[in-house]
């Protein structure tokens, strides 16, 4: 049966769940800055996207074989690591977490965020146009 919502629909809506938890871990390290001992939490995906996309380092299709055929994207075959660092910086009087290092970071998560939302609202223009104007 076929959809009216184009193959990538569901890539794009795992890619902004997974941005919002990292969002999240990054709220949680801004909000655990001043907690003596408490290392900072990072939430991987994207080596792991693109291993389920059959994507290579540079985000390329990847074939051993020309007649094999590209793989079809599972949303639940792939999910993201906690990577916690290894040596907390423990020092009196100072942050255990890198004030700069996470706001870059949530600043950085939030214009991919942007960007995947601002392509999605197409999608869904353009399915609205062809609704509307099918009609006539």
């Amino acid at each position: 049966m076929k959809s009216l919502f184009r193959p990538h629909i569901h890539l794009q809506a795992k890619v902004l769940d997974l941005l919002l938890e990292r969002q999240n871990v990054v709220a949680g390290n801004l909000a655990n800055i001043k907690t003596p001992g408490f290392k900072a939490r990072r939430l991987e995906f994207e080596e792991d996207l693109q291993a389920a996309l059959g994507l290579d380092a540079r985000g390329r299709m990847v074939r051993t074989n020309p007649k094999h055929l590209p793989a079809q994207f599972d949303p639940q075959s792939f999910s993201a690591d906690f990577i916690k660092s290894l040596t907390p910086r423990v020092v009196q009087g100072k942050d255990a977490v890198d004030l700069d290092k996470e706001m870059a970071l949530m600043a950085k998560n939030t214009m991919f965020y942007n960007a995947v939302v601002t392509t999605l609202r197409r999608n869904f223009e353009g399915l609205r146009t062809v609704i509307t104007e099918g009609g006539r």
